[in-house]
C-alpha cells in the first residue's frame, strides 16, 4: 500500500491550503474543477502513485483550504499552485479537469515553474459552438452567495455558466449528489473568474505556451467541449490532442483510462 502524506500549507494571503501527496517519481499536480475538492481526484492520484507522485489539494474554499480573501482573484488561486508547486521541490507537471484545466493554463501563462501540463475537457466557446454565458453570471453568484443562497448559487452557475438544462438540474436538485455540490457553491466564482470573460477561448494568449501540452476529451461529452478542445490543441504550439473512445466530462470516476496517457506524459 503506497501511503499517502496530508499537509496544510500558508498561501500568500495567510490562507491555509490542504495538499495530500502520494508516490514515487516526478510530481504531479492534479486540480479538480467546479464543484471538485480533493476527493474526487483522490482515485487518479491512487492510479498514477506506483509511477509518478500524486498531488492533490482543495483548491481555496473548499474542503480543508481556507479562503481569507473573499475577493475571486485569479491571482488568489494562482498563489495557492505556486504554493503547491513549491512544496514538492519547485518545479512540477500539472493535470487539470474541466476548470482545473483553465487554472492549469493560467499558471503557466503567469510564468509559473510547470514542465509539462496535461488538460481535460477545458470548457471555452469558439466559433459558436454554443451560446456565451450573460456577461453578468459572476456578479450575480457573488450576490447570491454573500445572501446565503448556495442552492440558487449552484443552480445559476449550472444552468447559464455551464448549460445544463433546468429540467436536469432540478432532478440533481433532489438527487443525493445535490449536498456536496451545495457545499461547493461558495467557491464558484474562482471557477468562472479561471474560465475567463463569456468562456472565449483565449486563442492569442494560449499561443504563448512553449511548454509540452496534452489535451484530452471523450468522444461521447457535449458536442462544444469537443470542439473546444480541438481548437486549444490547435493554439498552443507544442499540444498533442487525444480523444478518449466512450467517454463524456466525467472522466475522473474511471482513473484507468488516463492513467496510461498521464504516466506516459509526465514520467
Amino acid at each position: 500500500m503506497i501511503n499517502s502524506t496530508l499537509s496544510s500549507l500558508t498561501s500568500s494571503d495567510g490562507s491555509a491550503i490542504a495538499v495530500e501527496t502520494t508516490g514515487y517519481g516526478a510530481p504531479v499536480i492534479l486540480i479538480g474543477g467546479a464543484f471538485n475538492d480533493r476527493s474526487t481526484v483522490a482515485a487518479l492520484a491512487s492510479t498514477l502513485a506506483p509511477r509518478l507522485t500524486a498531488v492533490t489539494y482543495d483548491r481555496r474554499g473548499r474542503g480543508g483550504s481556507a479562503d481569507l480573501s473573499g475577493d475571486y482573484a485569479i491571482g488568489r488561486e494562482i498563489d495557492d499552485l505556486a504554493t503547491v508547486i513549491e512544496h514538492v521541490g519547485g518545479t512540477a507537471g500539472v493535470f487539470g479537469h474541466s476548470s482545473g484545466a483553465a487554472l492549469a493554463l493560467e499558471g503557466v501563462l503567469r510564468g509559473l515553474p510547470i514542465e509539462r501540463v496535461a488538460v481535460y475537457e477545458m470548457p471555452a466557446v469558439v466559433d459558436g459552438n454554443r451560446p456565451e454565458p450573460p456577461a453578468d453570471v459572476f456578479h450575480r453568484l457573488v450576490a447570491r452567495i454573500e445572501a446565503g443562497d448556495l442552492d440558487a448559487a449552484a443552480e445559476l452557475f449550472l444552468t447559464e455558466q455551464v448549460g445544463v438544462p433546468a429540467p436536469i438540474v432540478a432532478g440533481m436538485r433532489n438527487s443525493p449528489v445535490w449536498e456536496f455540490l451545495r457545499a461547493q457553491a461558495h467557491s464558484l466564482p474562482y471557477d468562472v473568474a479561471v474560465c475567463g470573460s463569456r468562456l472565449r477561448l483565449q486563442t492569442d494568449r494560449y499561443a504563448t505556451i512553449d511548454i509540452p501540452a496534452l489535451v484530452v476529451n471523450g468522444d461521447q461529452t457535449w458536442p462544444w467541449i469537443q470542439t473546444a478542445a480541438q481548437a486549444l490543441a490547435a493554439a498552443i504550439p507544442a499540444a498533442r490532442r487525444e480523444v478518449l473512445s466512450g467517454e463524456e466530462h466525467d472522466i475522473l470516476g474511471k482513473p484507468a483510462r488516463l492513467e496510461p496517457l498521464l504516466t506516459e506524459f509526465f514520467s
